[in-house]
């Protein structure tokens, strides 16, 4: 378990700030993740994907999770995709482990609409609806824009 908080601990923190906002709330859905991670580490499977990505999975959505929660839920939903994803903090526990998987280059493969979706489902915690709701688009257009850049994503990755 230690080896694995020394490897991955860091980036995981960093996505679980992006989401909750709050330093403690960040350090305790990373507590959970890990601990969920452990106990459920026979899960994992190599066939659907890397370790690295299971777990960033587990954390965001426990991240989520705690976002929605009671003590969580009035908090303000109104950071833009530059404060989560292109800001640069020196000293930042995420400013080196988010370049070294490419996220900022993936995103640059998307139209600015999709980014910004994608940034509001993936790095900010809302729901689809919440999506919906907040740009004016149809649900069934939001949907249909993750998904196609999912698929973007997806191709892009394969071909690297």
């Amino acid at each position: 378990m230690e080896d694995l908080y020394d490897r991955y601990g860091a980036a995981l923190y960093g996505v679980a700030l992006r989401i909750v906002k709050r330093q403690v709330f960040a350090e305790e859905v990373v507590q959970d993740a890990f601990v969920k991670i452990w106990k459920n580490i026979d899960r994992y499977d190599s066939d659907k994907g890397r370790f690295f990505t299971w777990m960033y999975n587990i954390t965001r959505n426990e991240a989520i999770d705690k976002k929605r929660s009671r003590e969580n839920r009035y908090r303000d939903k109104t950071n833009s995709l530059d404060t989560t994803v292109y800001k640069d903090v020196p000293g930042s526990y995420t400013e080196t482990k988010v370049d070294d998987i490419g996220v900022k280059n993936l995103l640059n493969s998307l139209d600015d609409e999709s980014k910004v979706v994608l940034d509001m489902v993936y790095f900010q915690g809302y729901t689809h609806r919440e999506v919906a709701d907040e740009t004016g688009k149809p649900l069934g257009t939001v949907k249909t824009k993750v998904r196609r850049a999912l698929i973007k994503l997806r191709s892009v990755l394969v071909k690297e």
